[in-house]
């Protein structure tokens, strides 16, 4: 197929392989039908896929939406994903409901700092120590660490041994310092 083409792009003929311009279009182009459904001009979602500040745009969007979801994914992945409470909201369970304080950090750790009236029970050891954190299971159950990726650990296995309120602290230790609450040592 061979194109004649003058300097204006509207006087653009398509010849057939006889070299004539084939009668079934008045204006002397001849395009198939699957042809110019599968054109940019005609599909939009060709189109909007053969510009490239859509796909910059589709990749940003993505990427946001990605970094939205990531803390929730990593503490899945940590073995986590059960109910979070915020320093405030863990000082109003503490003082309303008499909730109980399990730090599940290392011995060490616990030394440095903790929250006042904590129960140590590092999360090595919780599975041993769980029947004997709060005399009734339906008493909440707040635990600490650092950052609050153990404790997200520690609550599938405090779920596990038959406790209904189990809550991690949001941020951890790190978040209860940046809130400006005590802590003992």
């Amino acid at each position: 197929m061979r194109v004649a083409s003058s300097r204006g792009r509207r006087n653009r003929l398509f010849y057939n392989a006889a070299g004539t311009v084939p009668p079934n279009r008045s204006d002397g182009v001849a395009v198939s039908a699957d042809l110019a459904a599968s054109l940019p001009s005609r599909n939009p979602t060709v189109k909007f896929f053969a510009d490239y500040n859509n796909l910059a745009l589709l990749a940003v969007a993505v990427v946001s939406g990605l970094l939205l979801v990531w803390p929730a994914i990593q503490r899945l992945i940590a073995g986590g994903g059960g109910a979070q409470v915020s320093a405030s909201a863990a000082t109003q369970l503490i003082n309303r409901r008499n909730a109980v304080v399990v730090d599940v950090r290392e011995a060490a750790e616990y030394a440095a700092g903790h929250l006042p009236q904590a129960k140590h029970a590092p999360l090595g050891d919780l599975a041993g120590k769980a029947a004997g954190l709060a005399k009734n299971k339906e008493i909440p159950i707040i635990l600490v660490c650092q950052t609050g990726q153990r404790a997200g650990r520690a609550q599938a296995v405090l779920k596990q041994a038959g406790y209904s309120e189990v809550y991690s602290l949001e941020g951890g230790l790190a978040a209860w310092q940046q809130a400006g609450l005590p802590i003992v040592k």
